[in-house]
């Protein structure tokens, strides 16, 4: 199971946003990494490079690597409607997501440690597979034996209190709803899928 083990500042450095979550060091320098960072910022990108930066921020932020992200824009594409909203639905859909969504992970990459090493039910049974696709009306919940962890319990107490509203949490048995897919607008992320759409479509 490949994932991106590779220092996330820099990636963050890249484009110019905290795409893993609060960065003192991007604070401090906001700027691409690399000897010509600075130099880099004032050059104009290419629409080509625009395109493929939509597209790499999109793999970060939701930890997927390439060939696992171009099977999801291909689903995406198959379904009926816009293949850009299509794609960021089916990412939100995924089981390390909705486990980072719920605050029971502080973030992607440790909800996905959690669902990998067996902390996670959908629908009562256990699920390790991160990239697993939610439906609407499926449970997610700590199992009974993991609920007592630190990282799980530190992230729910550090946790917005407003939920998205295409999920529900209940705090005492720990355990959420994913009512249905979002819409677009409800999406936080900051991508421009539309430019991935123009770019697979080359």
């Amino acid at each position: 199971m490949g994932k991106y083990i590779g220092p996330k500042t820099k990636i963050a450095r890249r484009f110019g946003e905290a795409i893993y979550g609060a960065d003192k060091s991007l604070d401090k320098r906001n700027f691409p990494p690399g000897q010509h960072g600075l130099a880099r910022k004032r050059k104009k990108t290419s629409e080509y490079g625009m395109q493929l930066s939509e597209k790499q921020k999109a793999k970060y932020t939701y930890g997927l690597l390439e060939k696992q992200f171009a099977r999801t824009y291909e689903q995406a594409a198959r379904m009926g409607g816009i293949t850009g909203e299509n794609l960021l639905k089916l990412l939100e859909c995924r089981l390390d997501n909705v486990v980072y969504r719920l605050g029971i992970a502080p973030t992607r990459a440790a909800a996905r440690q959690l669902v990998s090493h067996r902390h996670i039910c959908v629908n009562g049974e256990v699920v390790n597979i991160p990239s697993y696709s939610l439906k609407a009306g499926d449970t997610v919940s700590v199992r009974e034996k993991s609920k007592s962890l630190e990282v799980i319990t530190d992230s729910l107490a550090g946790a917005a209190k407003s939920r998205y509203s295409w999920l529900e949490w209940d705090n005492a048995t720990m355990t959420g709803k994913f009512l249905q897919k979002p819409e677009r607008e409800e999406i936080p992320e900051n991508i421009k899928e539309q430019f991935i759409v123009e770019l697979y479509s080359k």
